[in-house]
């Protein structure tokens, strides 16, 4: 039997928890769970910057793939540079070392922040191989698609995302390699949390966001577990600098073309996706192609123990892959494409499920 899944997009959804439907605040972005609890929350971040090189920063409260109780911080900085090398560096913290404020984001892995207020963020990172300072403000203010997605037909699951900062403005002076740079770009932050295994509910997802001149898009396709139907759920927001002009989702299509395997993980993905809003008085489509895959990791690798026997032995799978390439975005009058921009963009492919037959 097929369990249902729900978007809580509505305002009696937002009213249960003391939140308004169409106003973001500071809480939103602080801690949502509890630490004791069986579930997993982190903080993303993700810059372009202005010599062509991208960073990329997470920090975990909890492992995404295995969401025990208790804490288990960790944080992940990635930057590749203009030559496409990359330096890469994963800290574990102890529980102790960990603390998060409820009101606002303000998150600390030992010497190690990110903390704001939906307006002004900064980060602090400071590891063996890269030392890492970021300053940066909203231009398009924060926005979320719904509360949460609920899984199984009591809706006793959930999984929650917050985009904070669909684009901002970053300065980062970044220390690696002996030398010290200053750079700035266009940037990226979003919160997620939940309760429930992603890889029990959700087979894999697309997601990506881009900065296009003065237009932001964030673009999500969702599939999820055989036990939930492989229910697809879009995600589509398009803004230009503060005003959203499109994110009612039951105008948006969603295709992709060119399939290839990834080698290191083994994983199927398409390197031409396609997200086409048409309403009766808006056209936009929207391109992701990729022309690298930046990130190829196994999912098992975050695992350990005696939970990462049970998933050998259950063959699990799972795999992580990000790429790198060309966001277009078209705007059209009717089929007729009238406006044309494209930019540099970074999205992903996060592979929790077995590998779905076409």
């Amino acid at each position: 039997m097929v369990e249902k899944v729900r978007l809580a997009d509505k305002e009696g959804d937002f009213a249960k928890v003391g939140l308004n439907k169409n106003h973001i605040v500071p809480r939103e972005d602080a801690e949502r769970t509890n630490p004791e609890g069986e579930n997993y929350e982190w903080w993303y971040f993700d810059a372009n910057l202005d010599d062509g090189s991208q960073l990329v920063t997470t920090f975990y409260a909890k492992s995404v793939v295995n969401p025990s109780p208790g804490l288990k911080p960790a944080m992940e900085v990635e930057w590749t540079k203009t030559d496409g090398t990359a330096i890469k560096e994963k800290i574990e913290f102890k529980p102790e070392e960990f603390s998060a404020s409820k009101d606002t984001c303000d998150v600390k892995m030992g010497k190690n922040y990110f903390k704001g207020d939906l307006h002004h963020y900064e980060i602090g990172i400071f590891g063996e191989k890269i030392q890492v300072e970021v300053s940066f403000e909203n231009i398009t203010p924060a926005w979320r698609p719904n509360l949460t997605i609920y899984y199984g037909n009591n809706e006793e699951n959930n999984f929650s995302w917050l985009p904070a900062t669909p684009r901002g403005h970053a300065k980062v002076k970044i220390t690696a390699d002996g030398q010290e740079q200053n750079l700035e770009g266009d940037c990226y932050h979003d919160h997620n949390w939940g309760d429930v295994a992603l890889m029990k509910v959700m087979n894999h997802w697309y997601w990506g966001r881009a900065n296009i001149g003065d237009y932001t898009v964030i673009n999500s396709y969702m599939t999820t577990e055989k036990k939930y139907g492989h229910a697809t759920i879009p995600v589509f927001l398009l803004a230009k600098q503060e005003e959203i002009l499109a994110d009612d989702l039951q105008y948006v299509t969603y295709s992709e073309t060119d399939k290839a395997i990834e080698p290191v993980t083994g994983k199927p993905y398409y390197q031409n996706l396609v997200f086409d809003y048409n309403s009766p008085e808006k056209h936009y489509r929207i391109t992701y192609s990729a022309e690298k895959v930046i990130t190829h990791d196994k999912m098992i690798d975050q695992i350990d123990g005696f939970k990462k026997l049970m998933a050998k032995m259950v063959g699990f799978d799972g795999a992580y892959l990000r790429f790198s390439g060309i966001v277009k975005l078209e705007i059209l009058e009717g089929d007729n494409v009238v406006e044309t921009q494209s930019s540099k963009g970074l999205w992903e492919e996060a592979y929790f499920g077995k590998t779905m037959e076409d």
